[in-house]
């Protein structure tokens, strides 16, 4: 018997969610993992238990839409650049890794404690998993 197309999907964001477990699982040093689509909306997302958010609901799907803004105006300079890998964010409060791959848009924050080589290493084995 076919699937249902909502089936379908239900089993697809099932894995992406589970995709994102074993991306927080890489280091405590992780605060949140989520994957977007095209239009900066969430289609799964985990909180590191114990963690303080910084964003409002509406902060973060302003940061979501930003992100996927950001990869959307990319494509053309794609074309002679090359894909983009990843893209590293630097605040005060936290480091953010993005990374696009087809299925979306990788978003990983990372507490502001984690040294640059721990975040090499960080990037390094999400590079391995997506």
């Amino acid at each position: 018997m076919e699937k249902a197309p909502s089936q379908k999907w239900s089993e697809q964001i099932l894995q992406y969610r589970k995709r994102c477990q074993k991306i927080l699982s890489i280091s405590k040093s992780i605060r949140y993992v989520g994957l977007i689509n095209e239009y900066g909306r969430t289609l799964t997302g985990i909180i590191r238990p114990g963690t303080r958010t910084f964003l409002s609901d509406q902060l973060a799907r302003n940061e979501f839409f930003f992100t996927s803004t950001f990869f959307s105006m990319r494509k053309k300079a794609s074309h002679w650049l090359g894909r983009m890998d990843y893209a590293i964010f630097k605040h005060e409060k936290v480091t953010v890794i993005i990374s696009q791959r087809d299925e979306g848009t990788y978003y990983v924050s990372i507490s502001k404690h984690a040294s640059p080589q721990a975040i090499t290493k960080i990037i390094a084995r999400i590079r391995k998993m997506i």
